[in-house]
């Protein structure tokens, strides 16, 4: 049975690189095969996983939507846009990844996007653990694509502005009934002592903290020089801290 987590939090928060992480630990643990989604439109999961993805599921609905009207002879439009969308797929060593690229443009896209939450749902069941890096702020909850969900994993970043975020994230999707498993709260670029006003903010936020991830000077200079996050070494501040909090979330 699948373990699904989506990443969720407000813009530069580092949720794509948390997501990046929690794919290497699942990776380098044997925890594999892992499907990594980036629902995020300004998608950059690739690049920290050192993959590359040409096609997107955007792109792919864009074209059903275009040429719905000339199907292959005897072809159900349902299996033409499943074929659409297996075309999307990257796969990598243990990882296989599926950009959602942009979203909707204009026209109805009711039954794609239906078809497409199915489409996935079916997928899901191949992998013992998908990782969706979700887009930043509260969009991508009040569409409903985040559901059914074993883990919520909110990424904050040290400020209280950060938490009252994702004390908002948390209210949502309870107010939509989502179904969600747990909610976590991980706070990313933390100092080694909280401080006593942020811990107030936390426990205001009604979200269980997960644990940190300290600022680490090895981050951006890997994206600096556009090397996969996925090859940082094991003593990485963030490696490190990252795979404390996996080894409670994936035993």
């Amino acid at each position: 049975m699948s373990k699904i987590v989506a990443v969720a939090g407000k813009g530069g928060t580092g949720k794509t690189t948390v997501a990046s992480l929690l794919i290497r630990y699942l990776q380098n643990s044997g925890k594999t095969p892992v499907l990594a989604v980036d629902a995020d439109p300004d998608a950059n999961l690739a690049e920290m996983l050192g993959m590359k993805a040409e096609k997107t599921i955007g792109g792919a609905r864009e074209d059903f939507f275009a040429s719905k009207l000339e199907l292959p002879a005897g072809m159900p439009k349902e299996a033409y846009l499943e074929v659409k969308l297996h075309e999307v797929i990257v796969e990598g060593k243990h990882i296989d990844l599926l950009v959602m690229g942009r979203p909707e443009g204009s026209g109805c896209y009711c039954y794609i996007n239906n078809a497409l939450r199915k489409y996935l749902e079916v997928l899901a069941k191949n992998y013992p653990y998908v990782i969706i890096d979700n887009e930043a702020g509260l969009e991508h909850l009040s569409r409903r694509t985040t559901q059914d969900v074993d883990i919520l994993l909110i990424v904050s970043d040290y400020s209280s502005n950060g938490v009252r975020a994702a004390k908002r994230i948390k209210e949502l999707a309870e107010e939509l009934k989502l179904r969600v498993g747990k909610q976590y709260l991980m706070v990313n670029g933390a100092p080694e002592s909280l401080s006593a006003h942020f811990t107030e903010e936390v426990e205001k936020a009604g979200v269980p903290m997960l644990g940190s991830v300290p600022q680490d000077d090895l981050i951006p200079r890997f994206e600096i020089e556009e090397k996969p996050l996925t090859s940082l070494p094991d003593n990485s501040a963030a490696v490190v801290a990252v795979q404390q909090m996996a080894q409670k979330l994936f035993t």
